[in-house]
């Protein structure tokens, strides 16, 4: 039930978390560079795409690992779902040193 729950929760999060995005984004159409660095080093923005990435690769991470037990009959089953929370998790750190290097200015 806890992975259950946890589904729900991540699927809630990324609602708005979602809406935001898309809205920043099309807020950002024709905007160069520089305006775009500028806003994702703003405090709201970092923390909002922060909050998005862990939300996104963990809600992805529990719905393939779902799929992978419901189709997945062999001996790879628990390999396969290593080799994806390893790479949901993986994909995570490296959205999340990347949005903090760009708000930090490196």
């Amino acid at each position: 039930s806890r992975h259950w729950l946890a589904e729900r929760v991540t699927a809630i999060a990324l609602v708005p978390l979602t809406l935001w995005f898309v809205a920043s984004m099309i807020a950002h159409v024709g905007s160069d560079y520089a305006d775009f660095i500028a806003w994702i080093r703003t405090p709201l923005a970092t923390g909002c795409m922060i909050l998005l990435l862990i939300a996104l690769f963990h809600h992805s991470a529990l719905g393939l690992q779902v799929v992978i037990e419901d189709y997945v009959h062999s001996s790879v089953r628990l390999a396969a779902i290593l080799a994806v929370r390893l790479g949901c998790y993986g994909l995570a750190v490296i959205g999340i040193i990347a949005t903090l290097h760009i708000a930090f200015g490196g």
